[in-house]
């Protein structure tokens, strides 16, 4: 069964990454087969410095004013 990667910024609480969990896992089993058993889930928290889009950190982004 799979292994799903989740990367995802920082600050979300523990039962977030359960409700998330739970959701991802039957799925799996629902489109896939299997058990729930054989499914992992694996949470990566990431920084806003960290993580870039379009070549702008995403934490340079909640710097920026929004155009009106």
């Amino acid at each position: 069964m799979p292994t799903l990667r989740v990367e995802l910024f920082e600050g979300r609480t523990a039962e977030q990454k359960r409700a998330l969990a739970k959701e991802l896992t039957e799925a799996c089993v629902r489109v896939l087969g299997g058990s729930a058993d054989g499914v992992d889930v694996l949470f990566f928290d990431m920084r806003r410095e960290d993580w870039a889009s379009g070549g702008v950190l995403w934490s340079d982004k909640a710097k920026t004013p929004s155009p009106t």
